[in-house]
């Protein structure tokens, strides 16, 4: 499913983020929150292609 490869793909390229951003560093927060929005509409084409998958 190319939905779902996509997913794991945004989160792992917003893993590095996330850690800087505990660091304290504010430029990598807004990254991890523009990545945080991109997940998210991605997981919902996740969802939609799963229902899509059961009808």
């Amino acid at each position: 499913m190319d939905a779902y490869e996509r997913l794991k793909s945004l989160v792992e390229n917003v893993a590095d983020d996330v850690a800087k951003c505990e660091g304290g560093n504010k430029a990598a927060g807004t990254r991890v929150r523009k990545g945080m929005q991109e997940i998210k509409a991605a997981a919902q084409d996740v969802r939609k292609a799963v229902l899509e998958a059961r009808t």
